[in-house]
């Protein structure tokens, strides 16, 4: 699986599906279906390639039953993305439970002289979508680059998570803001008389 293919702006989806909840600071920003459109809008790889939106015969209805499944989808990603560091077999089980569930079928493509499978679902349904791109972009993160590359902001009032794309792979916070603060930190109590 060393050429498993993950697209960055899926593996972001992912990233910025789980820091929708914001655990340390009590911040939630799937409330609403409003909130759901808001993100979809944004994340157009989350979208499946017939839905409604895509084909600009209008925008997509979603319910309130789309808003609880895409919810669920998101503590199954939050969970891989927290625990793959420690425990990479329990993230391989939630990414696989999760893959099943929403019946996700691997897809061969072509295009520009290059081929590459992708995992869709066969159902129409945001959530099912959203869960077959999201884990298997994961999966194929963890596959070629390992487990450690998937983490939780080291910050200690962040808990956003990360996945680490980078040559070294050596990312411990979320953004340069949490790293920056970190660092400033750590200069303010070198410098502190003691």
């Amino acid at each position: 699986m060393q050429n498993a293919y993950y697209s960055p702006l899926v593996v972001q989806t992912a990233v910025d599906l789980a820091n929708t909840l914001r655990p340390i600071k009590g911040e939630d920003a799937l409330e609403t279906v409003e909130q759901l459109q808001d993100f979809l809008d944004d994340h157009p790889a989350a979208e499946p390639p017939s839905s409604a939106a895509n084909q600009g015969t209008g925008p997509r209805h979603l319910t309130r039953a789309d808003l609880a499944e895409v919810r669920a989808l998101r503590e199954t990603v939050r969970a891989v993305l927290e625990r793959a560091n420690a425990d990479a077999v329990e993230a391989a089980a939630l990414i696989n439970d999760g893959l099943r569930r929403s019946r996700a079928t691997p897809v061969l493509r072509h295009e520009d002289d290059r081929w590459w499978t992708e995992v869709t679902s066969d159902t129409d349904r945001c959530s099912a979508h959203l869960a077959a791109t999201t884990l298997s972009a994961l999966a194929s993160v963890i596959a070629t680059l390992g487990p450690a590359r998937l983490g939780v902001c080291a910050g200690p009032t962040c808990r956003a998570t990360f996945v680490d794309l980078s040559r070294n792979g050596s990312k411990q916070y979320c953004t340069r803001t949490c790293s920056h603060r970190a660092s400033v930190a750590a200069y303010r109590s070198r410098r502190s008389p003691r």
